[in-house]
């Protein structure tokens, strides 16, 4: 399993879904950075602002991250890990 080492905080929890099919968020506020290794197979998508990351019981999470999406692709470009 391959890793990357960011510094991320929770942004949004995303539980599911209403009968609506409106997601049910759980929004954080003003949460410290953290230091991880997230595994690679988690992250779903990246964008400038936010890593998108499958959680348990088929609930995704948003992070907010340091730093910005051409240094995170250069970083796994750098690894082998992105096809451009």
């Amino acid at each position: 399993m391959k890793y990357i080492a960011l510094r991320v905080r929770t942004a949004m929890l995303v539980h599911g879904y209403t009968a609506e099919n409106q997601e049910i968020v759980e929004e954080f506020h003003d949460e410290p950075f953290l230091e991880k290794l997230i595994a690679i197979e988690r992250i779903q998508s990246v964008t400038e602002k936010y890593l998108l990351v499958s959680s348990s019981h088929g609930r995704v999470m948003y992070w907010e991250y340091e730093g910005d999406l051409d240094s995170i692709a250069q970083r796994l470009n750098a690894a082998g890990l992105l096809i451009a």
